[in-house]
């Protein structure tokens, strides 16, 4: 009897295509005249055992079928990331100025950028690839506020008449366009100030104070000169003039991706990661940051205002040189596609596990808002 549920598992372990190259076997079998007719109805049960498996393979990978959203990523997954999304909205707003004192109208606008939405991805990079490397400590809390003050900040700057001059983000009138610009300015600069108040913190909740001076230094170039910002200059500095691949990379790498760069390394840092693997995870980053700006890219071209809660073709308006202008949309996509699939490999090259990273990673890459 144990031996007979022991074949039964062996055989619901294989794969499909296996199960189905044996089923043709037994029917070239039951085909043959040579077969007796006692092993012809051994070979008929064996291929009605075989079937009843198939079938329930097939049932499941129906199931799953109907399980998955638009965006290819199943429902549970989905219910998964509402409640770490919502997690991570706490920690956010557990950081927040409060808005009093003569300064309140500062801290008014300030607030009101940072709750405007949008998918917290950055924090989230940060607590997710910390728990990749098995951390568990409340170090990473201050750290994913202040990413994201950082990453709000940079919005509010973008959308100044002296930069891209929008007056929608998310679905709603910008920053300057609630506040006036002189406050969109100087709410911008008070969010990146206050996000290194906010870091600070970690200070007082870290076990290993080395690991949060680290974490600190590679935030602050990520950030600088030689990071987001550095990017943000040359592409304002070359705005609407004609561009090769290799500086769109540059503006693309340290605007977009070093920021995710930051977010995922701090993770890492603070939950005690070695070089080698810190290293490994700037790498995946890195591609993962490429790869959410040429999908940005492609949005622009093929989404609508009402799904991005932003204008659309609004590089098209700006003569603005993207990936689509460069290569087409359907050699963008294939860009997205290949990067997308280093970044995976180079994190599980590391031998650790988050499958609710992984998942997290492609579906921000292959978003469709």
């Amino acid at each position: 009897m144990a031996k007979k549920e022991n074949c039964e598992q062996l055989q619901e372990e294989k794969p499909l295509e296996e199960m189905f190259a044996e089923l043709d076997l037994l029917a070239e079998k039951l085909e043959n005249r040579d077969t007796s007719l006692e092993d012809s109805f051994i070979l008929y049960r064996q291929g009605m055992e075989l079937l009843k498996l198939c079938s329930g393979k097939l049932d499941t990978v129906e199931k799953k079928m109907l399980q998955l959203n638009e965006d290819g990523t199943f429902s549970e997954f989905q219910d998964e990331l509402a409640k770490r999304t919502e997690e991570t909205e706490k920690v956010i707003r557990s950081f927040l100025p409060a808005e009093a004192g003569f300064a309140g109208t500062m801290a008014q606008a300030m607030n009101y950028s940072m709750l405007a939405g949008g998918k917290r991805l950055r924090p989230m990079l940060i607590r997710e690839t910390y728990r990749l490397f098995d951390g568990k400590e409340e170090v990473v809390k201050p750290f994913m506020a202040g990413m994201e003050m950082i990453h709000t900040h940079s919005l509010i700057h973008d959308d100044l008449p002296a930069l891209d001059d929008d007056d929608y983000r998310r679905g709603r009138l910008t920053t300057h366009k609630v506040y006036g610009e002189a406050m969109g300015v100087l709410s911008g600069v008070a969010l990146l100030n206050y996000a290194y108040e906010t870091m600070f913190q970690a200070f007082a909740l870290a076990k290993e104070q080395d690991r949060v001076i680290h974490a600190l230094r590679v935030v602050s170039q990520k950030t600088g000169i030689h990071g987001m910002l550095g990017g943000q200059s040359v592409d304002v500095e070359n705005d609407g003039k004609p561009l090769e691949k290799e500086m769109l990379d540059y503006i693309y790498r340290n605007k977009t991706s070093a920021l995710i760069e930051a977010s995922m390394m701090t993770g890492a840092i603070l939950a005690g990661a070695n070089e080698q693997e810190v290293s490994a995870v700037e790498k995946a980053a890195g591609n993962i940051g490429l790869a959410f700006q040429i999908q940005d890219d492609i949005l622009d071209v093929t989404s609508t205002a009402e799904e991005l809660g932003k204008p659309v073709h609004s590089d098209e308006k700006n003569n603005k040189v993207t990936y689509v202008t460069l290569f087409g949309t359907e050699k963008a996509a294939e860009q997205v596609e290949e990067l997308s699939e280093k970044a995976i490999d180079l994190l599980k090259s590391l031998n650790k596990n988050n499958e609710f990273l992984y998942l997290l990673i492609e579906k921000l890459i292959n978003r469709r808002k």
